[in-house]
């Protein structure tokens, strides 16, 4: 009789190992950089955003929009371009680090109120007052005041530098009314798309 074939895998000596698993840890790493770096996601936690975001969708972030990062740090290699009026974004929050989405709706130097919920840049009213949309040159938010319009906010100059956010959801927004202006070195990335909603799966609704 002739001897039975071993079809046990061949064993690997050590060596090849180590090398399986520092390929592992390289392509872990660069998926980190990647993602610190390039771009991101966000799950909406809340409906202060509503309607243009719903809580749990799923956003697409633009980690390049405002400024090149070292990975996996807040260190800024690149300016990038500024914030703009009607972006929306995420930014750490100035009163406790906690990471949010909102809009921008003033920069440095904008003469800001709010009134009823509704927002007056540099002397004019950014819907008539009575309607539910708001034009940020080429951005536009669709309101929810349901709930009322939220804290007014006296004329106040914006300083250089920062930026007022607030939520779509006037009245439901723990917002730049509460915490105060954000500084933009702050602003984490600009979201771009909603890719994920519940009941809907995946989708693509541009920001």
């Amino acid at each position: 009789m002739g001897r039975m074939q071993d079809t046990r895998p061949p064993k690997h000596p050590w060596w090849h190992w180590r090398g399986e698993w520092a390929r592992t840890v390289a392509v872990l790493l660069l998926l980190g950089v990647f993602r610190a770096s390039f771009a991101n996601h966000y799950v909406v936690p809340s409906g202060s955003m509503e309607p243009t975001l719903e809580p749990g969708d799923r956003v697409l972030v633009d980690m390049r929009a405002h400024g090149w990062r070292i990975p996996l740090t807040t260190w800024h290699l690149t300016r990038g371009q500024p914030a703009q009026r009607g972006e929306v974004v995420i930014f750490d929050s100035p009163s406790d680090g906690v990471r949010l989405i909102k809009r921008v709706v003033a920069v440095g130097g904008d003469m800001v109120e709010v009134r009823d919920g509704h927002l007056r840049i540099n002397g004019r009213w950014l819907s008539d007052g009575h309607g539910s949309a708001e034009q940020f040159g080429a951005h536009a938010a669709t309101l929810d005041l349901d709930d009322g319009g939220g804290p007014d906010v006296a004329p106040m100059r914006i300083p250089q530098g920062q930026l007022l956010m607030m939520g779509d959801h006037r009245g439901n927004s723990l917002d730049g009314r509460f915490f105060g202006l954000v500084p933009e070195g702050k602003v984490y990335g600009r979201a771009t798309a909603v890719f994920w909603r519940s009941g809907q799966a995946f989708t693509w609704k541009p920001l």
